[in-house]
Parts: C-alpha cells; structure tokens; sequence
C-alpha cells in the first residue's frame, strides 16, 4: 500500500504545479489559492489508502473581519494539508525556512507564489524584518497567519519548548488579533521511519481552541498560556 500511495502522493503534487502554475497566470493569487485548497484536499484523502484520517475538532466558533494567529505544535509534514484545507476560509499563510522555497513540487512553488513567507534561519535581524512586514500585509488583508514556535518538528510526538522570537514579532505588529492554539497529535508516526514504510491506520487529531486577542495579555504571558493550552492537548 505504501508504494501505491507515493504515486498518487507524486502525481497529485506533480500535477498540481503545472494547475497551480496555469491558476496564477489566468486568475492571480485567488485562482492560484483555491488550487493549493484542492491539492490539500486530495492529499488528504490519499492518505486514507494508508488506512489513515484526520479528524479535525473546532473548539469555538473563531472572530470574523480580523487577523488570525493559529499556533500549533508540529510533528511531520503531514500536519500542513488539515491545516491548509480546514483553514482555507481564513487566507492561512506560512512562515517557513527558506530551503523550502524549492526543489519540492507544489509545495515551493506556493510557498513562493501564495502570500506567504520565506525567511533565513542565519538571519535574525532580517527575519525579523521580514516579519514585521508581512505581519502589516496579513493585518491589512485580515487573512491569517500559521505559525510552529517549536522551529523543528518532534519525531516522537512530545512537545517541545516554545521559541519566542517570531511570535513577539506578530503580537508586536498584530496588536487586533487573535491567537487560535491547536494541537496535532498522531502525525508525527507517518515519520516513526522515516516516512518509508508509513504505518497503517493512524488517527491523526487536529483540536483548535478558543480565540485569545492579542492586547489582552502581555506578550510573554500569551506565549505561556498558549503552549501549555496546546502542550496539553497532545
């Protein structure tokens, strides 16, 4: 079954380059993202031939005609396509390692293309930077932002320390927003070897929680208070 899966898995994201290529060149950034959307969608009910779903769980209706900050914990690659499909209303946007900007079909080619960003790990000051303006694009365009504090993913599911640097950065900017704490749990055994084989019949559970604003917390107690929600829920 793993090698029937890695070829649709293959396909769907060799196939959706040249849509989402063809979706940006007639209909900009919103054609383009409705494709990424049904990517998502599809790779997701791929992994159910690995006997594998996702089970998404909306703790609290989310504020509307506002900035979102959903912060999560992260465990594999797999923890992108739930997030990508069950957000897609809220405009979700990535910060992620520059590396990922290319080599990967589909998934650079939006990362580049999408709205999202693209920062340097051996650039502090010009990360931050960068954040602070796409923190003024996300908040003029009240779309949302996804960002994974830990920095690297956990390879056997537990937790990590949260890093602070880029989540003081959006509060800073994002002072109208919300902060929306989810836990991923289970996804982290697609990797258990290293994604190859990837076992059968794994329950992964996305759980999001209620809606924190921003100006109501210093910045350090919100980080505090969101990683011991989200810890807590793994």
């Amino acid at each position: 079954m793993n090698v029937i899966y890695y070829l649709f898995f293959g396909f769907l994201l060799t196939f959706f380059e040249l849509v989402q290529i063809i979706s940006f060149k007639i209909g900009g950034y919103i054609a383009q993202k409705k494709s990424v959307d049904y990517l998502n969608y599809l790779l997701l009910r791929c992994i159910n031939l690995l006997g594998s779903f996702v089970v998404f769980h909306k703790g609290s209706k989310f504020p509307e005609n506002v900035p979102l900050i959903f912060i999560s914990n992260h465990q594999s690659t797999y923890d992108v396509p739930p997030l990508i499909w069950y957000l897609r209303k809220y405009h979700p946007k990535f910060i992620s390692k520059i590396e990922l900007g290319k080599g990967i079909p589909s998934i650079s080619y939006n990362l580049r293309n999408g709205k999202h960003l693209l920062i340097d790990r051996n650039d502090s000051e010009g990360s931050i930077k960068k954040i602070e303006d796409f923190a003024h694009l996300i908040d003029e365009k009240c779309w949302s932002v996804i960002i994974f504090p830990e920095g690297t993913r956990s390879k056997d599911g537990k937790p990590k320390k949260f890093r602070k640097g880029g989540l003081l950065t959006l509060f800073k900017i994002l002072k109208r927003a919300y902060v929306v704490p989810i836990s991923i749990s289970n996804s982290w055994k697609f990797a258990k070897y290293r994604y190859f084989p990837i076992p059968l019949g794994i329950k992964v559970l996305v759980k999001t929680y209620k809606p924190l604003k921003v100006s109501d917390f210093s910045s350090n107690k919100l980080i505090d208070k969101v990683e011991k929600i989200i810890h807590s829920g793994i």
